[in-house]
């Protein structure tokens, strides 16, 4: 009982980002004979385990010389028909694997997602992926805009062309802030 005790208030005393091997390197310092083992079965009889920092990665690299487009979009996040408005991003997950990259295209009137892609790498051919199979999903209409951060996977060559081929009008918001 009382190496339980002590083990809380190590763990409470971090703010809860120690786990076991923090907290069994911590009770050595303070002269305990215990196994790494152990500290953890009494860790998980206690119930706590250590709250992980969230990790940031940066999906946007707007410090580049090409050029961008104009904020089209203007904030107008509900359009009166389908396949008028699509905004495009990407985000990042963690795995056991290591980070992963998800582009996704969404129609702003069904709010639904028409395109995506995976992968390990944030690379242009990330976002030309999301785009194609938004275009395999959807009938395009006479008039359609895509927006999107300026990101260089945004403003690359191949995805502007893949834009233009397709009649699509490209939005981006204003840099540093997604709503201007």
């Amino acid at each position: 009982m009382q190496l339980k005790k002590k083990i809380r208030k190590i763990y409470y005393k971090s703010r809860r980002t120690y786990g076991s091997p923090r907290i069994y390197q911590q009770l050595l310092r303070e002269g305990y004979v215990i196994g790494k083992k152990r500290v953890e079965r009494l860790m998980q009889e206690i119930g706590i385990q250590a709250v992980a920092k969230r990790k940031y990665k940066a999906t946007t690299d707007s410090k580049h010389s090409k050029p961008v487009a104009e904020n089209h979009l203007n904030r107008n996040f509900t359009p009166d028909k389908p396949n008028v408005s699509w905004v495009a991003d990407i985000t990042y997950i963690w795995t056991k694997e290591g980070w992963l990259y998800l582009a996704t295209i969404m129609d702003l009137y069904s709010r639904k997602i028409i395109g995506w892609s995976l992968h390990n790498r944030l690379t242009k051919g990330l976002v030309i992926s999301a785009l194609n199979m938004a275009l395999k999903q959807r009938k395009l209409s006479s008039y359609l805009l895509l927006h999107s951060d300026r990101g260089s996977q945004y403003v690359s060559r191949l995805y502007q062309l893949l834009l233009v081929k397709h009649g699509i009008l490209c939005s981006m918001s204003g840099k540093g802030n997604c709503f201007r």
